[in-house]
């Protein structure tokens, strides 16, 4: 299987962001896959990175007189390969603690997207930490960067996030995983590459990771893609009188409700969305639940199940 943290899953909001406060969460959230591994899954972990990388790219800007900034792409990797590490570590030392010695390694992936993708002009990805609306324009007149209102949290930085098309690191992942070892992969959704003649080159945007995390399951070949977030089941009228909970979509029902709005494009949509994905490549099904009901999933009594 191919598991997904959200990155608000190892990076919530109301922490200081001290790396011994990432450390303990993690490892917290890495005792939920210790039931996964003794149950015999091999499994590809897959993080998201949005809190993380704005903050790397909001201490750049905020030192750019004394360093050059790094570009985006960069930090992407930056990201990826800090909060990689941590969860490989947390895994490894929760996994030796149940009497499980594996081996654990995080892999700073490269993800192909296309350069006129649509997302380039209009950004849509939330990253880094909220602001007051009064923040939000200070920043935005220093900087040029675009902010949007988030769930009425706050405002925070959107930054383009193309379709994945292609993880160039497949091969190595599927070389870990068949020498026994578990790859922490396409952190942040990877760092997004585009095709220049024979070569490629970094672009200034940070994927969706669960697009990303669909389209490694197909890769590696899962039997089942999961996709952890706040809530344990997927809902149809979120937050109204009439909301109701969903045990089980067939890929036609989760299209049509993705139709009529169900799924808002800052919530839910791109986890059903990859779900989609996923199926149309071969996928037999996709799981959205909460970390903490991650092995009830996994047994049909949590979670929401999507298949094909």
């Amino acid at each position: 299987m191919v598991v997904a943290f959200g990155g608000n899953a190892v990076y919530p909001p109301t922490i200081k962001g001290t790396a011994q406060e990432q450390l303990d969460i993690m490892e917290a959230a890495c005792e939920h896959l210790v039931s996964v591994f003794r149950a015999g899954y091999r499994a590809v972990l897959t993080h998201g990175n949005g809190p993380v990388v704005g903050n790397i790219l909001l201490r750049m800007a905020r030192t750019s007189r004394e360093l050059v900034p790094m570009p985006m792409d960069v930090c992407v990797a930056h990201s990826q390969g800090g909060m990689g590490y941590m969860l490989q570590q947390s895994l490894a030392n929760v996994l030796a603690k149940h009497g499980m010695e594996v081996s654990v390694s995080s892999i700073v992936t490269e993800v192909e997207v296309a350069p006129d993708d649509p997302a380039f002009t209009h950004p849509t990805k939330p990253v880094g930490k909220f602001f007051t609306e009064e923040e939000a324009g200070r920043i935005a007149a220093e900087t040029g960067w675009d902010f949007v209102e988030d769930s009425g949290r706050g405002y925070r930085r959107v930054v383009p996030s193309p379709v994945p098309l292609k993880i160039l690191d497949a091969p190595a992942i599927n070389a870990l995983l068949g020498a026994g070892v578990i790859p922490i992969a396409a952190g942040g959704g990877g760092i997004p590459v585009v095709r220049d003649g024979a070569r490629y080159r970094g672009v200034a945007a940070v994927i969706d990771k669960d697009m990303t995390s669909a389209l490694l399951a197909a890769d590696v070949g899962a039997g089942t893609l999961v996709m952890l977030t706040g809530v344990e089941r997927v809902a149809l009228d979120f937050g109204k009188p009439s909301q109701r909970v969903l045990d089980r979509m067939t890929a036609a029902e989760a299209r049509k409700h993705l139709a009529e709005g169900q799924f808002p494009p800052g919530s839910m949509g791109p986890k059903i969305t990859a779900a989609l994905r996923y199926l149309e490549r071969g996928g037999p099904r996709a799981l959205v639940t909460s970390l903490e009901k991650l092995d009830a999933a996994l047994e049909g009594r949590a979670g929401t199940e999507i298949i094909a």
